[in-house]
């Protein structure tokens, strides 16, 4: 009867310990489930996260110069009037690879949150054109009403050497063509939503950064036709079983 008595506690530790090491194994299995989860939703979007990287580098840069020089830096990089009228394809690509100020970590989550979600829907090649259509066309459409402006007294002639970088007009650009992936009914208060954020400062403020993201919605609005046949919601991919459609 001792002896049962004193090996009791260690038959009630029995079942604790097999617990433990079920747990231990569980929460092996969630993080090896959410590291492939993450590899399959970054390789499927590479044209993504291949840019952000970039952006990370020039950050980094950013970081090592000196105020006054990387203000010169930015500007001969700036699709401002002075260095579209130089060498505008050079500046139009150059600019979508710098940040002002060099802040990273909101891009990476603006990134992942409306650019991966698009290029896992469209495929690379059509995430792209929206991108490059918006981040061009919204670039041309507000230096030239700046251009005007200057032209007729509205603004400084100073202005045509404003410092004009970063990939703001993309972003808003893919946030517009989103609309047409979000399933109905919830696609039009997410539109409204967008118009209504891009819209409010155009209105109080009238800066031409402010008519190139509202120009950039515009565009991405415009680019109806890049989404059909690409179907609302996300398929599952056959090599994978997350949910993450890679692009095709």
């Amino acid at each position: 009867m001792r002896r049962f008595l004193r090996q009791a506690p260690k038959a009630r530790q029995a079942p604790r310990a097999t617990r433990g090491r079920q747990a231990r194994v569980a929460a092996r299995r969630a993080v090896r489930r959410a590291v492939r989860a993450g590899t399959v939703w970054i390789t499927s979007a590479p044209g993504t996260y291949l840019w952000l990287a970039a952006l990370f580098v020039t950050a980094v840069a950013l970081h090592r110069m000196s105020p006054g020089f990387e203000e010169d830096f930015l500007r001969r990089r700036s699709t401002n009037i002075h260095e579209l009228s130089t060498d505008p394809v050079r500046v139009l690509i150059a600019s979508a690879f710098w940040i002002d100020g060099g802040v990273w970590v909101p891009y990476a989550v603006l990134y992942t949150v409306f650019h991966a979600p698009a290029e896992h829907w469209l495929g690379t090649a059509r995430w792209l054109a929206v991108v490059a259509l918006a981040h061009v066309g919204a670039t041309l459409l507000s230096e030239g009403v700046l251009s005007w402006a200057i032209r007729h007294g509205h603004a400084p002639q100073s202005a045509v050497n404003t410092l004009d970088i970063g990939v703001s007009y993309a972003l808003a650009g893919v946030i517009a063509v989103l609309t047409y992936r979000v399933p109905k009914p919830w696609h039009l208060p997410y539109l409204g939503a967008v118009l209504i954020f891009f819209g409010t400062p155009l209105i109080a403020e009238r800066s031409f950064t402010d008519l190139g993201h509202f120009a950039a919605v515009l565009i991405g609005l415009a680019c109806y036709p890049l989404t059909r046949g690409r179907g609302r919601r996300r398929n599952l991919d056959r090599h994978t079983d997350n949910g993450v459609r890679t692009p095709s």
